[in-house]
């Protein structure tokens, strides 16, 4: 499995109906597509939790190819027309759990820590994936290039937030089950 993520900041004044909007109008799109697990379609707001407006959807793969044929594809085409072709992230997937309803989450945490030097791998792995806690979804993952820790969780209700922690709303849940 692979975790992706891109990250679009928008501008303080960014009229944020405009990410709402789109959400409801394309995001039963990804419902079903091939190779997908699930995507959040997320959005933070200056107002909220968050430092900066953002649209920030994240992906769980099944396959490669999936993650190929949407990269590749019209539906990331579009969202590059419109706000520019991003970063985007992936890592390597240590856990995804999802418990029964997950699709009707609210909120989205999404935590990135460096993992250091010489840090026993396997023993990290097994404390990572040990416990979801009340989260309705539970995505840990690391990227080895920069050797990253993610961590992404589904919430029903408001989770808190910190300086490694950023909060989102979710717009829409595709999976690969609709």
């Amino acid at each position: 499995m692979i975790a992706m993520q891109y990250r679009f900041a928008l501008p303080a004044d960014y009229d944020m109906a405009i990410i709402d909007r789109r959400i409801a109008d394309k995001g039963h799109l990804m419902d079903g597509f091939p190779g997908l697990l699930f995507k959040a379609y997320l959005s933070a707001r200056k107002s909220g939790p968050a430092q900066d407006n953002a649209y920030a959807p994240f992906y769980v793969w099944n396959t490669v190819d999936g993650m190929h044929a949407f990269l590749n594809g019209p539906g990331f085409a579009g969202v590059a027309q419109a706000f520019g072709r991003p970063s985007v992230a992936t890592w390597l997937v240590w856990q995804a759990r999802c418990a029964p309803g997950f699709e009707r989450a609210r909120f989205a945490s999404v935590e990135r820590r460096t993992i250091p030097p010489g840090a026993d791998l396997e023993a990290l792995r097994g404390e990572e994936t040990a416990d979801g806690g009340r989260a309705l979804a539970v995505v840990v993952g690391y990227e080895p290039g920069t050797w990253t820790l993610v961590r992404f969780r589904l919430w029903d209700s408001e989770p808190v937030a910190d300086a490694a922690t950023l909060v989102y709303a979710v717009g829409h849940v595709s999976t690969a089950s609709r």
